[in-house]
């Protein structure tokens, strides 16, 4: 009895919801241990209390000196949320990956780290006079040279010296996994003061004077290194190429002016730049506020859903409805990869998280290494465009564009089921080539086991129905991380208060990397908006309209991908939305298909060659060539590649039109889709294609892009040439082995 139900609940996935620790974290013990998972915890806790208006004066009634009290102003909570991202992601990763062999630092570098954290703790201290001078009344102003000078010399200057040299020592100074390391610290200690100093600064008026004379040089000052501190984070967690990207845009502040055409911009003096980059025309702007509403909420989400163990389940829901199907892993990895891909904020992330288990067993039914790869990193990606969450894209679309949430999310539904159905198709098509069959009931879970637990999926059930009955996207997000935690009762991996505590723990460290993200892209935002770069790059895209309008949306695809490589999906829409939209805007494109457009090409860029990140994960688990494996992604993806110049074309496609409209555009692109992705991998009614009957597929597939009459009849014209081709050569092969044979 006991071996049966063990064999009904029996289970492929596990450890999907194990957390993936990088090359470069640190990994605590004991007191230490505590220390950042206390600090983390209370860091996500921080968040949801702020979000939610509970604090506990709120609660009590009773007040209680230096809380903070919700709810916060505006600007202050986005500078305690990325100082805090800041100090947790210095405490938990290191500058450069660990050695296998781990020895211990070195003596010298470590007494450099601690006088590099006198002049921190000096920038501080004066940051916490300056606090007090300015609650006391005193008046601040850029024009007084007494405070000029305090600003320059005791609050400045030190600071710039911390920040450089922890930043430059971090490189050389070496220590245990289990240890903090003395640089680390005292860029925590920086993090605080350039907070510190802004909050002290932003509660008074002075915040207006930001870009003037007026500006006290300190908050130029602080910007500089705020902006060093973050994009040395945004390394150390995502990797150069956003880095590299933002040090672009900085340089382009100061040398525009040299520049010939549309580059060529005023100059501008680097005081009145950086006093305006920290504040909500940069990196306090449209990314940060995300950051800190919607990001950070549904990563607590997700980090409950991951102490629950809801993502085993989801792996196995997925193994269950497909493993049995042609090439059975591969159609599980698009399915689970979905799921779990909607809530993650990463392409790359998704694809260790998932792809850990589903690549082997890929490479186990006959794909090659490389295809296996590149099957995990496309579904992967496409989780970023599923709604409701859309990898949190919906709501920096929303926050950027002002359209309502729930109108993206709908519109979000069509180009999702494409994008999936042509990867399915592909990945469908190229089993059938290799002769593939699914896995063995008995390898794969029970369906009838796994529909008991059907109710794991209510919170996402939940969340969807209150985002659609109206309710705020931050009470949505509540209720659904409250359900997750009721629902975990009914499960052997019961939440209580030990595993919450674990859940925001998680919800802390899972948030370093998109919020150190976010504001470095908050960088990049800044340049465009005060250089006025995307204007003048907006005229240019008018001017190949001018010419021809499928070239500028050419043009534009190239730009969105180019900008997006290297970057996680809310970094890379947001600059992609930044630099292109404006300019789609201006062709008279509709706000939300030109915000679409961008944002799909911006995804893609994660299976883009020569730098494709999801790619270069998903060849790091199954041993291919990190080229070969992206080029495969790339072509494994490219019916989805046509997906928005459909809804560009067929605005019915994101729900624009009447029914009828609708459920017509729908069938064609389907079709559309289906015959593109057949033509590519060369295989059409069960039966591999000649390169007459390709390109006749291929050829109507890209006659149903426009969703008009005359291309649709022109596309069925194609398909019945396509058809008579391969039968007509499928004839003629049959009769030639029967006269073989004969």
């Amino acid at each position: 009895m006991a071996e049966a139900q063990a064999d009904d609940e029996r289970n492929i996935a596990e450890g999907v919801d194990e957390d993936v620790v990088e090359d470069n974290r640190r990994i605590f013990e004991d007191w230490r241990y505590m220390t950042v998972a206390v600090a983390a915890g209370l860091y996500a806790a921080f968040h949801m209390a702020a979000l939610t208006g509970l604090s506990i004066s709120s609660v009590t009634g009773i007040e209680i000196p230096y809380l903070p009290r919700f709810p916060m102003e505006t600007w202050n909570f986005r500078i305690v949320h990325v100082a805090g991202a800041l100090i947790l992601g210095f405490l938990f990763y290191a500058p450069t990956a660990f050695p296998e062999d781990e020895s211990g630092e070195t003596r010298m570098l470590g007494l450099i780290g601690l006088a590099l954290a006198v002049p921190a703790l000096m920038s501080l201290g004066v940051a916490i006079w300056f606090a007090l001078q300015i609650n006391s009344g005193v008046q601040w102003t850029g024009l007084d040279p007494t405070i000029k000078f305090r600003e320059t010399w005791l609050f400045g200057a030190p600071l710039w010296i911390a920040t450089a040299g922890s930043i430059a020592l971090g490189w050389f100074h070496r220590r245990v996994r289990s240890g903090f390391a003395i640089p680390d610290l005292v860029m925590c200690i920086c993090s605080i003061a350039v907070a510190a100093y802004l909050i002290a600064i932003y509660s008074t008026l002075m915040r207006n004077s930001t870009g003037t004379p007026f500006a006290p040089i300190g908050i130029s000052m602080a910007a500089v290194a705020g902006s060093a501190l973050i994009l040395e984070m945004t390394r150390r967690v995502a990797g150069l190429a956003l880095v590299v990207i933002s040090a672009i845009f900085l340089a382009y502040v100061f040398t525009g002016q040299y520049l010939p055409g549309f580059l060529n911009s005023p100059p501008i003096e680097w005081g009145r730049f950086f006093s305006q980059l920290y504040t909500d025309a940069g990196i306090l702007g449209p990314t940060t506020a995300v950051s800190s509403t919607y990001i950070i909420l549904f990563i607590i989400f997700a980090a409950f859903l991951q102490a629950s163990k809801v993502g085993d389940y989801f792996v196995n829901f997925a193994f269950a409805l497909a493993g049995k199907a042609r090439g059975g892993p591969a159609k599980v990895a698009i399915f689970a990869s979905g799921l779990m891909g909607m809530i993650n904020g990463t392409s790359a992330g998704n694809v260790v998280a998932t792809g850990s288990l589903t690549i082997p067993l890929m490479k186990k039914v006959g794909y090659k290494r490389k295809t296996a790869g590149a099957i995990e990193a496309a579904a992967s990606t496409g989780g970023q465009i599923v709604p409701p969450i859309m990898g949190a894209g919906a709501f920096i679309m929303a926050e950027i564009t002002g359209i309502p949430y729930t109108e993206i999310a709908i519109a979000a539904i069509l180009p999702a089921i494409l994008y999936f159905v042509s990867v399915y198709f592909m990945v469908d098509f190229e089993a059938a080539k290799l002769g593939m069959e699914g896995m063995n009931e008995d390898e794969i879970p029970k369906f009838s086991a796994l529909v008991k637990k059907i109710y794991l999926f209510i919170p996402i059930v939940m969340l969807i129905v209150a985002l659609f009955m109206g309710y705020s996207v931050i009470r949505a997000g509540v209720y659904a991380t409250l359900a997750a935690v009721v629902v975990s009762w009914l499960t052997a991996h019961r939440m209580g208060p030990r595993k919450i505590a674990k859940a925001f723990e998680m919800g802390g460290v899972m948030s370093i990397q998109i919020i150190a993200v976010c504001a470095c892209a908050g960088i990049i935002v800044g340049v465009i908006s005060l250089t006025g770069v995307g204007a003048r790059f907006s005229s240019v895209l008018l001017g190949l309209a001018s010419t021809s309008q499928l070239l500028a949306l050419f043009f534009a695809m190239c730009i969105s991908i180019l900008l997006g490589m290297g970057m996680p999906t809310t970094a890379a829409y947001a600059v992609a939305a930044s630099v292109v939209a404006p300019g789609l805007v201006q062709l008279d494109i509709q706000p939300l298909t030109a915000h679409f457009f961008v944002f799909y090409f911006a995804v893609l860029s994660a299976i883009t060659p020569p730098v494709a990140l999801a790619s270069y994960a998903a060849a790091g688990i199954s041993g291919s060539n990190a080229m070969e494996t992206s080029v495969t992604s790339f072509k494994i993806g490219i019916s989805a590649f046509i997906v928005p110049f459909m809804f560009f074309y067929n605005a019915a496609i994101l729900m624009d039109g009447t029914w009828f409209e609708i459920i017509r555009a729908a069938l064609t692109s389907v079709v559309g889709v289906y015959l593109l992705s057949a033509g590519v991998q060369g295989w059409f009614l069960d039966a591999r294609a000649s390169w007459i009957t390709r390109i006749a597929l291929m050829g109507a597939a890209l006659a149903l892009i426009e969703g008009g009459i005359a291309s649709d009849l022109m596309g069925a014209a194609l398909v019945a040439i396509a058809v008579a081709s391969a039968k007509l050569i499928r004839g003629g092969s049959d009769r030639g082995s029967e006269a073989s044979t004969t």
